[in-house]
């Protein structure tokens, strides 16, 4: 595999296809979603492989259900498998969540309460995809939108706890992390000082929208759906002077702008690591290599 570079990456869309043929722009890597690409040919194939053929590629999986109660299902690890060694991502990555329940497949990321059983099934099915893929993933933290009982654990220690037993990495998505603390009330700041830097592989930006529950509070929803908020760059800069630059992507998934816009924030993604010190630089590429 290749590494993927200490710089701003954006997701692939077929919409931006012909934009980005034309031109092939100066961005780090793109990223795509794998379940898109598990058939066995056709035009999307044909586009994604000219584009792996230029640039690095994070895969971004949605459908692995890795906190769920059964195991991982083997025919969708079998496909996933055939897609990465076809073609050869620099990461892989899923969520933090559970997805399906008894053959029922949810449209949704859902969450999980943070204590030892749940740790040790997670791990556990980690081990498994990972066994499966050849290649050790990393782990999203998620956007919350309550707090479910019985949880005994904090998230950046259960990550933490995760990483360790089975080697896996981290994907640090502070937008998801902004939007967390303001629905559930607690600093944003503190958490990501508690979040164990040194297992992260790659940051994700997005936009999120705001929206009134039924007693009119603000609830923040991490919607992929506009440009990224002016309190998640602070956040980002706050992490990479802590962290030194790490390979960056800027989530837009819904509402899809021209591609201009999206190099626009990627472009604001370089500016912020260009400005970070010469050494802190030097040791997180090399440490990405």
């Amino acid at each position: 595999m290749t590494a993927l570079p200490c710089r701003a990456g954006i997701g692939f869309k077929h919409a931006h296809w012909p934009a980005i043929a034309a031109d092939w722009p100066d961005i780090g890597f793109f990223e795509v979603h794998a379940e898109n690409y598990m058939g066995a040919g056709g035009p999307p194939r044909r586009m994604l492989a000219a584009l792996a053929e230029r640039y690095p590629v994070s895969l971004h999986g949605v459908g692995l259900s890795i906190g769920g109660e059964a195991r991982p299902d083997r025919d969708h690890l079998a496909r996933l498998r055939a897609l990465i060694d076809w073609l050869r991502p620099a990461r892989f990555s899923e969520h933090l969540a559970w997805s399906t329940h008894e053959g029922i497949y949810f449209n949704d990321l859902l969450p999980l309460p943070y204590d030892a059983a749940t740790l040790e099934r997670v791990a556990r099915h980690v081990d498994e995809v990972q066994e499966a893929l050849g290649l050790a993933i990393l782990i999203e933290n998620p956007s919350r939108y309550l707090d479910l009982p019985g949880s005994t654990m904090e998230e950046t220690d259960f990550l933490a706890e995760l990483a360790r037993r089975t080697g896996c990495g981290l994907l640090l998505d502070i937008n998801n992390v902004h939007v967390s603390a303001c629905n559930l009330g607690y600093s944003a700041a503190g958490y990501l000082d508690r979040f164990p830097l040194g297992q992260v592989g790659e940051i994700h930006l997005a936009g999120h929208a705001v929206q009134l529950d039924a007693e009119g509070s603000r609830v923040l929803i991490d919607a992929h759906d506009r440009p990224v908020d002016a309190a998640v760059w602070e956040l980002y800069r706050r992490t990479v002077r802590r962290s030194g630059p790490l390979p960056t992507l800027i989530e837009w998934d819904n509402d899809l702008p021209g591609l201009d816009v999206l190099l626009a924030e990627a472009a604001a993604v370089e500016s912020i690591l260009a400005q970070l010190p010469r050494a802190a630089r030097a040791g997180s590429e090399a440490a990405h290599a």
